[in-house]
């Protein structure tokens, strides 16, 4: 997160509309037809003053003069009501069209900047406070860009017209409706300070709901075998109460706000009409302006009304902006990386995740030579996969240095360096969409039908595919969920194939697969490890003891290296974990 004071309201409102400002055009037809509409009321007040003089002045006519007087009201009531319509139409619609554009390119700028993070960022973030911040935060942006714009715009024209009106026909009682216009403000500001507060709790409680079921979804198998069901309906309870609590709040303020403040503005209203009423004003003019009065209590109410989603928008666009605000990864490479031959150097390096506190790693300086594989080993939480996350720079390094065919990694662009990386591990990431585009994923969708086909053959991929009516085009679901564990690494496997980068991490690639998938994928993967640079973090005994260096890793630190004869010889720690069977364990070596 920033360490930025947060921004005020005005400010955040302001950023908010430079989003909708490339539709200017269309927000001036829809000002101007505001303005219309907005006279239209000053029109009906004026309209009825007129209307009493005409039935007054009718008393006195004949049956036929006292007709053609009324001819043309009909007339007239049906003009400014068509052309109320027809402007209110455009204000309306333009304003809702300027607001889902404006969310558009929020959300296509969000998205865009949210998946060119640092891995840093996605360590202190849920996935859940995430996509409220997409659909909870966004929708909330658009009643504020939307409605309640139409809503200041609108209906501040409208009690601005009709004041004028007011002062046209009496400047004395309309500046005594006036006295009590501060205490409205007053208390104005303090229903906005109050309204920010609570909606940027239910922001937060919003993303804690979002979380938790999410959580309860994607580990749906997790919650029936280890009976969690009490607790994830317990957590729901609490964060789905807490909401509720918020949301109760707000209510209460945005019901009490309204017959407040409509409570001061009928007091004056109230003595005006008693002074009309003792006044020598003519019935027409008494009319007019009891209507003018009444007329401008209703957009009035609106505006204070307002303040409640007004203030709700600005506490989402608080949230979307700190995405925005967020520093993306520093690229200062300037060196395209060639093909690499495959030396991989690291230099004293060390590595903590907090910013140099609670160092991960701590001098780690070891060298692999073009085409060898080096398997790193060790208990959990000895830092082997952040030892491999630093090579395709998912995370910086603190100190030391780690190079590339003699460069530092540092010094190449971090798409070419990441380009001449594959990575296939435990935690397999498909999209939703078919077997044959989750391999010739990104880039490698310019690979032909003919080489999918082969990487899918080299990682056994066809064995379970000829099986499907659809073979390679058949969707695997969310997360594919439609494919087994194994049948996901495979995929997996398959993409690395076809991507045939010169440096490999296989970080416990294997674990998930059954024993004859592990045979398949065995050949697999000792064809993708042929002539590559492979780091592997493994306890299958077959990949460890082929490797032709083994790291030893313990609280971040290089402690046994050699190959498996030489560190079986030593009786150490290596020793201890092959004695205890890397493969018979569940996984006595993974990372957190």
């Amino acid at each position: 997160m920033t360490d930025q004071r947060p921004a005020s309201g005005v400010l955040l409102y302001r950023r908010l509309l430079r989003y909708a400002a490339a539709y200017w055009p269309v927000f001036l037809v829809a000002v101007v037809a505001m303005a219309v509409y907005s006279t239209t009321d000053m029109l009906i007040a004026r309209f009825m003053g007129e209307l009493v003089e005409t039935l007054k002045k009718s008393t006195s006519a004949t049956t036929r003069e006292a007709a053609g007087q009324f001819v043309s009201v009909p007339l007239y009531f049906v003009l400014l009501f068509l052309g109320r319509g027809v402007f209110g139409f455009l204000s309306t619609y333009g304003m809702s069209w300027i607001g889902r554009m404006t969310i558009y390119k929020l959300r296509r700028e969000m998205f865009a900047h949210l998946v060119a993070l640092p891995s840093r960022y996605y360590d202190r973030q849920t996935s859940g406070q995430l996509i409220s911040k997409f659909t909870f935060n966004t929708e909330q942006v658009a009643q504020a860009v939307t409605s309640a714009v139409t809503t200041l715009i609108r209906d501040t024209l409208t009690a601005l017209i009709l004041l004028a009106y007011l002062f046209y026909l009496d400047v004395r009682l309309t500046l005594i409706l006036l006295v009590f216009g501060p205490m409205i403000v007053l208390l104005l500001g303090y229903l906005s300070r109050r309204f920010r507060r609570i909606s940027q709790r239910i922001q937060h409680s919003m993303g804690d709901v979002t979380s938790i079921l999410q959580e309860a979804i994607e580990g749906q198998k997790v919650v029936k075998i280890f009976r969690g069901r009490d607790k994830e309906v317990a957590q729901f309870e609490k964060v789905n109460r807490a909401n509720r609590n918020q949301n109760l709040k707000l209510m209460v303020t945005t019901a009490a706000s309204v017959p407040l403040i409509q409570l001061l503005a009928a007091i004056p209203v109230s003595y005006i009409v008693y002074l009309l009423i003792q006044s020598d004003s003519s019935p027409g003019e008494v009319i007019a302006y009891m209507t003018a009065m009444l007329l401008i209590l209703a957009p009035l109410k609106r505006l204070t009304s307002v303040n409640a989603t007004l203030q709700k928008g600005i506490a989402a666009a608080s949230g979307i902006f700190e995405v925005l605000d967020e520093k993306p990864e520093v690229d200062t490479g300037t060196l395209q990386a060639p093909v690499f031959s495959g030396r991989v150097d690291y230099q004293q390096v060390g590595f903590s995740y907090h910013g140099g506190r609670d160092p991960v790693l701590q001098d780690i300086s070891f060298s692999i030579q073009p085409g060898q594989t080096v398997a790193i080993v060790g208990k959990s939480g000895s830092g082997k996969s952040s030892l491999v996350n630093l090579l395709p720079r998912f995370y910086d390094y603190t100190s030391g240095r780690i190079l590339i065919d003699g460069h530092e990694i540092t010094d190449y662009t971090l798409d070419s360096l990441r380009d001449r990386i594959s990575i296939v591990s435990q935690q397999v990431t498909l999209f939703n969409d078919t077997i044959a585009n989750n391999i010739a994923y990104g880039q490698l969708g310019e690979a032909t039908r003919r080489q999918i086909v082969e990487a899918a053959e080299a990682a056994h991929v066809m064995e379970f595919v000829r099986g499907f009516p659809q073979g390679l085009d058949t969707e695997v679901g969310e997360g594919g969920n439609r494919l087994s564990g194994g049948q996901r690494q495979r995929v997996a496997i398959a993409r690395a194939i076809l991507k045939d980068a010169p440096i490999l991490i296989l970080d416990e690639a294997t674990s998930a697969l059954d024993a004859e998938s592990k045979q398949w994928v065995h050949e697999g993967i000792e064809q993708l490890r042929r002539n590559r640079t492979t780091l592997v973090i493994a306890h299958q005994l077959s990949t460890i003891e082929s490797a032709d260096c083994i790291l030893v890793l313990a609280q971040g630190r290089i402690v046994e290296s050699g190959n498996h004869r030489e560190l079986l010889q030593r009786n150490g720690i290596y020793a201890n974990l092959y004695h205890n069977k890397f493969d018979e364990a569940p996984d006595p070596v993974q990372d957190p």
